[in-house]
């Protein structure tokens, strides 16, 4: 099995004619996956061969053409210690993440569905809408799915699949081609330590590194996850079977190990670096899995459709203890912690939790209550700015504690 993944790697072309304001070619080695595969990737992502993969460096405009401009609120504050922000655009648009650049701590990005890209200089107090126009060559309505910064050098991947990347900052992207055989949808990027460095992951498991500003790009597993699940479907978990190898969410720690939530919620998936291969595991309750990731002390934290809170070692594999938490049946969509015992939880209806003691017991935040949106997405900085993402366009800011 290894010898033919290898040979698929060796064999590997360039996905795309070039990225013309470099003149470069960008070469992803595929992971090992079926025709059947490819082609439902293809379907997933289509046009991305014409004319915009020939579009040069995209320029970052600061006028609003394609998010009108809204009328102009100040924020409100909800407790001693969050604020809701403003935002200029409509109501119906996800918000799906947050990055700040690693040169100015208070200049960031915050993205989203129908192609929204806000900046803030103020640390997130206040946002424009930004454009990019060649987004928009093909007629897509793209999903900004993720952004990550490393200094000024930023990227973001979004679905249909596209990737941007920027190494100023965010004043100017250029886009770079991605194949319609790509196995996937990019649904995560990270910029690593090195210039030119980053790590790609879709839907489906794929997982590409690029050292070379994505002039090239390596497949860190050997096969997408449909095929991992047909190799191993007898062996013992729960829920797997043939063709649903897909992810809803997908979370990574800073040493690179990743785990996942199959798109059924019927059981997770982890993998690390050095690792052939995804491995499955159970869940810990028949409850529907909502999302997973990691604590601060390298456990993986758990969350179910009811509102349970689990964790587990890293492995995935010992034995799971359950956190005292009062969701209200509401399920807990995102945990995030700011250190060791600092965390935020958020989910269904406004709920809006913290805990002080490393997420053993979890306290609500009463005055979320009154928000009309589900909270799915908390953005902890280094600097120690942070964001709950909900829809409709809420957003909400954490500010001085009193």
């Amino acid at each position: 099995m290894s010898a033919l993944a290898a040979a698929v790697v060796a064999e590997a072309r360039p996905l795309a004619a070039r990225a013309t304001r470099a003149g470069r070619r960008m070469a992803v080695a595929p992971v090992r996956c079926t025709a059947e595969e490819q082609a439902a990737a293809a379907a997933a992502a289509p046009g991305l061969g014409r004319r915009a993969l020939l579009s040069a460096g995209l320029a970052l405009s600061a006028a609003a053409a394609a998010q009108p401009a809204l009328p102009a609120h100040a924020n409100r504050l909800l407790s001693a210690e969050w604020e809701v922000v403003d935002l200029p655009v409509e109501k119906d648009v996800l918000l799906l993440d947050i990055a700040f650049t690693g040169s100015d701590p208070n200049h960031g990005f915050l993205l989203g569905s129908r192609q929204t890209l806000l900046e803030t200089f103020d640390g997130g107090k206040t946002w424009e809408p930004r454009t990019v126009q060649a987004a928009q060559d093909e007629g897509f309505n793209f999903r900004f799915n993720s952004i990550s910064f490393n200094g000024d050098e930023g990227w973001i991947v979004g679905k249909p699949a596209i990737l941007l990347h920027t190494t100023d900052g965010g004043k100017s992207w250029e886009r770079i081609p991605l194949s319609a055989k790509l196995p996937g949808a990019p649904v995560l990027i990270t910029a690593l330590g090195a210039a030119g460095s980053a790590e790609m992951t879709t839907d489906q498991g794929a997982i590409y590194v690029t050292s070379n500003g994505a002039m090239n790009w390596t497949a860190a597993v050997q096969e997408t996850v449909d095929a991992t699940l047909n190799r191993v479907i007898s062996s013992g978990i729960s829920g797997a079977s043939y063709y649903e190898g897909s992810f809803s969410n997908i979370s990574r720690n800073a040493a690179g190990d990743y785990v996942a939530v199959s798109s059924r919620g019927n059981f997770f998936m982890t993998w690390s670096p050095g690792q052939t291969y995804w491995k499955p595991h159970n869940r810990p309750s028949t409850r529907r899995l909502q999302n997973m990731g990691y604590t601060p002390d390298s456990q993986i934290w758990l969350t179910t459709k009811g509102g349970d809170v689990y964790y587990v070692d890293s492995s995935g594999e010992g034995k799971f203890s359950q956190a005292k938490i009062n969701s209200r049946g509401f399920g807990i969509l995102d945990i995030k912690f700011v250190n060791d015992q600092l965390g935020y939880a958020c989910g269904g209806s406004g709920s809006l939790f913290k805990t002080e003691d490393g997420g053993q017991s979890w306290k609500r935040e009463k005055a979320a209550d009154e928000l009309a949106a589900n909270l799915y997405e908390l953005v902890f900085t280094p600097a120690g700015l942070g964001f709950v993402l909900g829809n409709d366009g809420v957003l909400l800011r954490r500010i001085a504690q009193v």
